[in-house]
């Protein structure tokens, strides 16, 4: 009996210290699929490129000014008596709106309301983020910027459709400087 007692805990031992297998993905991405999205992507792009530099090209009205992130703007309100551009930390007042490129308004200023935007914190749209700290304290101007830098593919769940460029006008009304304490 002590015999067949060790021989099973002998057994169990055995078998308790195999190996864990890996459960495999069920569906591996493949590298076809993830070229042909990116060609898709920069295809896209360069569509809406396009687009944007003939609207650049036809309004003479305006001189537009390119950015390094992809997209344009020209000033509605200039303001160069104050040299101050917002810096990270800062706290700036703004309203915005947001437009199709044909100037059909999706949201109204008045509709998104008076923002207080931390610089560089995602509470904007990745091209607003990225462009506003260009503009000073009472400056407005208007951007143009393709779905890439909009709201994506994925638009806003609301009335921005997936891959739609827009165009939105911005005013800074204050900028709040940020200051450490020492």
């Amino acid at each position: 009996m002590k015999y067949l007692f060790y021989l099973s805990a002998f057994f169990l031992l055995f078998i308790s210290c195999e190996e864990p297998v890996a459960r495999r993905p069920i569906r591996v991405s493949t590298p076809k699929l993830i070229k042909s999205t990116v060609e898709r992507n920069k295809d896209l792009l360069a569509l809406e490129e396009k687009i944007i530099a003939g609207l650049v090209k036809k309004d003479t009205a305006h001189t537009y000014i390119p950015t390094t992130t992809g997209s344009w703007f020209y000033y509605e309100t200039k303001n160069d008596s104050l040299p101050y551009l917002p810096q990270e930390e800062d706290v700036v007042t703004l309203t915005y709106n947001i437009m199709t490129l044909t100037n059909d308004t999706i949201y109204s200023a008045k509709e998104i309301g008076i923002q207080h935007i931390k610089v560089n914190k995602p509470s904007l749209f990745k091209g607003l983020r990225k462009t506003f700290t260009l503009l000073r304290e009472n400056e407005k101007a208007t951007f143009l910027f393709p779905s890439s830098l909009a709201f994506g593919y994925h638009g806003d769940d609301n009335k921005i459709n997936p891959n739609t460029p827009i165009k939105s006008s911005v005013e800074i009304l204050k900028i709040d400087k940020y200051t450490t304490n020492k």
